[in-house]
């Protein structure tokens, strides 16, 4: 079983892993956090810098997906061996700065906040006027149906005071 599929029964994914891996889902956060910061900005303004072969990109089911993950394993191999190489690891990350985002897979030096993040758990670092040489941090669970629900929950009483 592949690590994707297995992600996906696990609860990890989205229904289509291939909103996760596209960088859609992370597209969506960051918009969302951009949004909360003011910003007037669409899911279409926002830079994908995709990390998946076209044909990954352009199946039309899981089944599908999942065979084209199998049938891309060197690329993604290649992908993993260049951060090995340069003592990094691979994140999927999100950047909002001067009021352009972007999302892509990037490769993360060892000392890097991102470094040591591992599973579901999300990071975000905020660099702000008073924070510009050390980010303030917020680090936590970022997927999995007890996280979502609270997310979801949470929403539901900040509507219903409006």
């Amino acid at each position: 079983m592949s690590v994707v599929q297995q992600a996906k029964e696990e609860g990890y994914t989205e229904p289509d892993p291939k909103i996760d891996l596209s960088g859609v889902d992370v597209a969506r956060k960051i918009l969302i956090l951009a949004r909360e910061s003011g910003l007037r900005i669409e899911l279409e303004d926002i830079v994908n810098n995709s990390f998946l072969p076209e044909e990954c990109l352009k199946t039309k089911d899981n089944e599908s997906f999942f065979a084209s993950l199998e049938a891309n394993q060197n690329h993604f191999e290649e992908l993993l061996q260049a951060a090995e190489k340069n003592d990094s690891k691979l994140k999927y990350v999100a950047q909002l700065e001067k009021g352009k985002a972007s999302v892509g897979l990037q490769q993360i030096s060892r000392g890097h906040d991102f470094y040591n993040l591992e599973g579901s758990d999300n990071i975000i670092l905020f660099y702000t006027n008073r924070y510009s040489q050390q980010p303030l941090i917020v680090k936590g669970a970022g997927a999995g149906a007890d996280v979502t629900a609270s997310g979801i929950f949470a929403d539901i009483i900040r509507i219903g005071k409006q």
